[in-house]
Formats: C-alpha cells, sequence, structure tokens
C-alpha cells in the first residue's frame, strides 16, 4: 500500500498512523510502562440490498479506532479510543496504565519474545490484499437487482425472495511496540449475495449463495450467482425423510470446511491450556485417516486469509500442520505459548490459508465422482444448529441434503440429524473431492465419511 491513501477512499494516511503509533509508544514509556503496544485502523464500505427489485438498506460505514496495551512488568491493562487527538492519546494510554495498576500479575503476560517478531522486511512483503472498489450506490443497487432478477429468471417456481446485496469493504491500520516490531498493510473484501425462495403448490424451499473476493473484478457474475442461487432452492422441493440409520455422509466442499474449523479449534492454545480440547497431547499422534494432509500457507498472494506477520507481529510460516493424518503442531499465540510451555507458533488471529488434501484424490474426483464413491447414503448441504462439543468431541447437527443410491441424487432430504464424534469422523474420512471450495482461511474439497448415525424417521 502506497503511503498516501485519501486518494483510495481513507481519510487518514499511512504516514498519520505511523506518527500515531510512535506518540501512542512514547507516551507510555514516558508514564513508566515496561513494554507497550498499540494498533491503529480505519475502515470504511457501502452495502446496498434490494428484496423483489425494490431497494431495502444503503448502508456506509467508516470507522476508526487505536487500541493500546500497556505492560507494567507481567501486569496488563487495555484501553482504545476512537478520538485521535494528542489529548485523547494521553487520556487513553492512561486508562491502560492505570488497568494494568490494579490487575494481578499474570505469568505469561507480555509481548512476544523479540526473535519472533517479523523483521522489517519481512512485515514490508506485499501480498496483494488490496484492491479498492469505487462503487456508488446506484452501481450497487443494479448489480444487486441483477443478481436476483438472474434468480427469479431462472424458473416459475421462485417466486419470492429473502433479498439480494453488494458489498465493498476495504480497511487499513498500522501497528507497533516497544520492543521495535513496526507494519502494517490495507486490505479489501467485495461480495455478492442473494437468496431466493422456491415454491411449487404448499411446498417452500429458500437457499443462497455468494461470490466474495478481494478484488472486484474477480467476483463472480451477478447473474451466475441469482442462477445458481434459484437452481439449489429448486432442487430442494419434493424433500421427505429417510429411515433412521448409520450410512455414510458426503460432505458438500461448503460445509467440509466446518469439518477443519472443529479441528482448528481443538489444536488452539486457548482451548488446550484449558484442558477443553479433545485433542489434548496430540503432537505427534494419528488423529486424522493416514491418506490425509492439511498444509497451511499465509503467502498465498491475494488469499483470503493471507497475511505477513500475525495479530502480534510474530513471523507467520508456511507449515505442514498434519501430515498423513499425524498432527504435527497446534496454533498458538505468544500468551497461549507461554501457558503451554512451548513457542507461538505465529497465530494469534487464527489460521492462514489451510488445505486440507487426501493422497487418494484424483484430478477427476469432482461433485458427480464423490456422489459414485458415496454410492448409498446421505449428501448434506446445509447444517443447522451449534451442536459441536470442542471437550469431548461429540458432533450433532441437523441437517439437510439429498439421499444418494447407486451413486446418483434421488431426492432431496429434510428434517434429519446426522451424530457422531469428530474423533472417529477424522478417522473415517475416506475421500476428499477435487472440487475445492475457500471459505475464508480454509480451503477443502467435498469429504466422505464412512459412517455415521442418521436420526431421520
Amino acid at each position: 500500500m502506497s503511503g498516501s491513501t485519501t486518494s483510495q477512499g481513507f481519510a487518514f494516511q499511512r504516514e498519520q498512523f505511523q506518527q500515531i503509533i510512535e506518540d501512542t509508544l512514547a507516551i507510555a514509556r514516558d508514564l513508566g510502562a515496561s513494554d507497550a503496544g498499540a494498533e491503529v485502523s480505519e475502515g470504511a464500505g457501502l452495502s446496498v440490498s434490494v428484496r423483489k427489485g425494490e431497494l431495502e438498506n444503503v448502508e456506509r460505514n467508516r470507522d476508526k479506532s487505536l487500541g493500546v496495551t500497556v505492560y507494567l512488568g507481567q501486569q496488563r491493562g487495555n484501553a482504545s479510543t476512537s478520538d485521535f487527538s494528542r489529548q485523547a492519546l494521553e487520556q487513553t494510554v492512561r486508562a491502560a496504565y492505570d488497568i494494568a495498576r490494579y490487575t494481578a500479575a499474570d505469568p505469561a503476560a507480555g509481548l512476544p519474545d523479540e526473535a519472533d517478531l517479523v523483521t522489517p522486511e519481512e512485515a514490508a512483503r506485499d501480498l496483494d490484499l488490496f484492491h479498492p472498489w469505487a462503487l456508488d450506490a446506484d452501481t450497487a443497487l443494479a448489480l444487486a437487482r441483477r443478481c436476483e432478477d438472474a434468480a427469479f429468471a431462472t424458473h416459475k417456481w421462485i417466486t419470492n425472495s429473502e433479498g439480494a446485496g453488494v458489498s465493498a469493504q476495504q480497511s487499513h491500520f498500522w501497528a507497533g511496540n516497544s520492543r521495535g516490531f513496526r507494519g502494517g498493510y490495507a486490505s479489501s473484501r467485495h461480495s455478492y449475495s442473494v437468496a431466493p425462495i422456491a415454491s411449487k403448490g404448499r411446498q417452500m424451499e429458500r437457499d443462497a449463495w455468494y461470490s466474495t473476493q478481494r478484488d472486484a473484478m474477480d467476483l463472480a457474475a451477478p447473474e451466475a450467482v441469482g442462477r445458481y442461487a434459484a437452481e439449489r432452492a429448486l432442487a430442494r422441493l419434493n424433500g421427505r425423510q429417510v429411515p433412521t440409520g448409520e450410512v455414510p455422509v458426503l460432505f458438500e466442499n461448503t460445509l467440509a470446511s466446518g469439518l477443519i474449523g472443529s479441528l482448528v479449534g481443538a489444536l488452539s492454545g486457548g482451548s488446550l491450556y484449558r484442558r477443553a480440547s479433545f485433542l489434548l497431547d496430540s503432537i505427534g499422534q494419528p488423529v486424522l485417516a493416514g491418506h490425509l494432509d492439511i498444509d497451511e500457507d499465509p503467502f498465498i498472494v491475494g488469499g483470503k486469509a493471507s497475511a505477513p506477520f500475525d495479530d502480534e507481529g510474530v513471523r507467520v510460516h508456511r507449515r505442514r500442520v498434519v501430515d498423513a493424518g499425524v498432527i504435527q503442531g497446534y496454533y498458538l499465540s505468544s500468551y497461549s505459548a507461554r501457558k503451554l510451555g512451548l513457542r507461538t507458533t505465529g497465530h494469534a488471529g487464527g489460521a492462514q490459508n489451510m488445505r486440507l488434501s487426501s493422497r487418494r484424490t484424483q484430478p477427476g474426483d469432482h461433485l458427480d465422482e464423490m456422489l459414485r464413491k458415496l454410492h448409498r447414503g446421505l449428501f448434506v448441504t446445509e447444517l443447522m444448529g451449534q451442536g459441536v462439543n470442542g471437550v469431548t468431541g461429540d458432533y450433532s447437527r441437523g441437517a439437510a441434503g439429498y439421499w444418494v443410491e447407486n451413486g446418483r441424487i434421488v431426492h432431496p432430504v429434510h428434517e434429519v440429524t446426522i451424530a457422531g464424534n469428530l474423533k472417529q469422523m477424522l478417522r473415517d474420512i475416506v475421500a476428499v473431492g477435487a472440487d475445492g471450495y475457500t471459505s475464508g482461511a480454509r480451503t477443502t474439497g467435498s469429504v466422505l465419511i464412512e459412517r455415521m448415525k442418521l436420526a431421520g424417521q
């Protein structure tokens, strides 16, 4: 990002943010803080929504914030402000200092070790994360209508809509601490979305689809988003229940990333040091099926979860998290690493561009082939509820999707529950599709689990 950001839709330039950080850290030092860290940020955006062609909302957002953390030894205090005046900076640092004075010492508290911080050269790495979209409300309205109109034009049974939306968001920040870290960058995220409703007689089904990218030029055409959402809603008509039993279950690629999310949660420092994870002491242990690997790459150019450093300014790394089913590493911040007697992995702020892959996957293993591998069972395209217990691994979710016989979809399925335990589910993954889909920080194809409990009729 260039130094001048006002021409890119921001009110503040990078140089202004850099000066705010230097001033803030100097105030903390003068007060007597043993260490301090600060981050200043600004965000701006436009969101427009329509329903049945009529404008529903136009929302503009612009916000700014400065967060300060002050340490007095191992006593820690936080404060924040949206006022960037000198007086406000002094008041905010003083507030954080006073909180630290009256906070009990925590042996794990403190800034990252200097050896773990990125160098200035590493911090300046350009990952192509910022593509501002000069979108005005009229253009956004037209795009949202095109998206919804395409859904309605797909079939006469698309009779209603929960609406369509267009969003353009961008932000930038600068951060620093008293141990020498300085860094920041701008990022953007833009999207189209639509949720059509299909009706046939007394039946009514809804579905939705969206496209989200850092660069608006990479978004799917609004017509394509609308048509696909409509096709998904239409396909759910004539749904029925299926008998209770144990069957193979194929998770659509859009949902399969949730399984990786549960794994990350169980391997994260907060869960581990609280002993609230079903994967305690799992380094070096076979947790997933032996044909599975998970790789992480924070340096993917334009990636949805790319970053040159983590939220603490700690160096990030490409790494293999799971190798042939065996856990190779945790997700640790400086604080959680100290609680565990380990070293930070550069994951303050979460995972970065993870990809689940199977050594069995062939280039042609797209959805039709994955349905053939499922043969007879449930293809899940929607999950409901929050029935995942991170402590025990117990898994129970409401589900909808399609019943499959002889590798072909027979009819839609609704009002069922699928259940199992993540420890067994991860070991029972028999195939991962070549139909890779990226949801946030996670990329995976459809995932076939050998057997789960299904509660139906």
